[in-house]
Order: C-alpha cells, then structure tokens, then sequence
C-alpha cells in the first residue's frame, strides 16, 4: 500500500466542504478523524492526518464533510507516514446531496 504524508482536496462543487479522514485502529476498527477548515468553492487545502488526530502508521482513507449535505468517503486507502513529502490531490464536484469525490494523483 502506498504511503503518503499529506492529502490535498480541491473543492469543485457548490458547497463548503471539509477535509478530514477516517482511518483504522489498533484493533482494525474505522475512526474519523477531526476535520480541517472550510473549503470553499474553486479552493484547495491540504491537512496532515497527524494533525488531526490520525496515528502514525495507520492506514487511512479521504473523508470529506460536505457542509449541509451527503459526505464523501474515498475509496483508495493509504499508509499514513508522518513527515513524507508524498501529497494523495483529491478533487470534489458536485451539489451537497449528489457529490463525487475523486483521486487526481499522488505525487
């Protein structure tokens, strides 16, 4: 599985959306995450799944809150690595009841 070290999303769609993640604990259970700050639409941030609360080594997936509507969960999972200089961009369109979530590349 491949390892990354931030995840990106560029916010596409007609709503606020917020970046967090859901990840698997010690015990292979899924968690989520805190979530970043607002994106608005045509802007793009990055969180670093420690800073939210993610453990070190854990397998993760994107999970966006879309604001007032239907969440979005990714469905390509990495390894968490603290530190590396390897980015998942993501990419969400949509409205806030039919949105899609989508993996631009890693790099």
């Amino acid at each position: 599985m491949q390892s990354i070290g931030k995840a990106c999303l560029k916010n596409q769609g007609g709503f606020v959306a917020k970046l967090g993640f859901q990840y698997l604990d010690e015990n292979g259970n899924r968690q989520t995450s805190k979530f970043g700050g607002d994106i608005d639409l045509g802007q793009t941030d990055c969180e670093d799944p420690g800073k939210l609360g993610v453990p070190n080594g854990s397998i993760i997936f994107v999970y966006v809150d879309v604001v007032g509507g239907e969440n979005n969960l990714a469905g390509q999972g990495f390894t968490y690595q603290s530190g590396l200089s390897v980015n998942a961009n993501y990419s969400i369109s949509g409205t806030t009841l039919d949105n899609t979530l989508g993996l631009i590349n890693v790099g």
